[in-house]
């Protein structure tokens, strides 16, 4: 487990602002000289805080032009009924994000499509066909005035 005190919270976040800083913009950032910089965050690596690094890409320029998030319930509460919801979203390439949370339905999905026509696609053919789903709940994103993820 790597320490977790005020440098290596300050590495993590110049990182998370930007993952392709060099390391020597990181170690002028936070006040190391280049090679403990390094050594910190390869430690960081090791220990599992830092998990890897990703491009952040513009949904327009991929073709994303209708987001949503969706409430979706589950007739059965069972593992098997789980897993099989589960297997279903990690093949739809629709689904960017699928979590079982708690409350009164089994999981969020945020869904990124290219206009309404794909969302109601996948909606009737992904969604509609899964046995186990018996309650759908869509948002539709309007925009977003604040999103961090990477």
């Amino acid at each position: 487990m790597a320490k977790t005190d005020q440098i290596n919270q300050h590495i993590l976040q110049e990182l998370s602002r930007d993952g392709r800083i060099s390391n020597l913009e990181l170690a002028e950032r936070v006040g190391l000289s280049p090679s403990a910089c390094l050594r910190r965050v390869q430690e960081l690596e090791r220990a599992g805080v830092i998990t890897g690094y990703r491009a952040v890409l513009d949904p327009q320029a991929m073709g994303v032009g209708f987001v949503t998030y969706i409430g979706v319930g589950l007739g059965e509460h069972t593992k098997d009924a789980q897993e099989a919801f589960e297997h279903a979203m990690r093949s739809a390439p629709e689904v960017v994000e699928c979590h079982n949370i708690t409350g009164t339905i089994e999981y969020l999905l945020r869904v990124e499509c290219a206009d309404l026509k794909s969302y109601k696609q996948f909606h009737t053919e992904i969604l509609g066909t899964s046995p186990f789903v018996t309650a759908i709940t869509t948002y539709v994103v309007m925009g977003s005035p604040k999103d961090q993820r990477a």
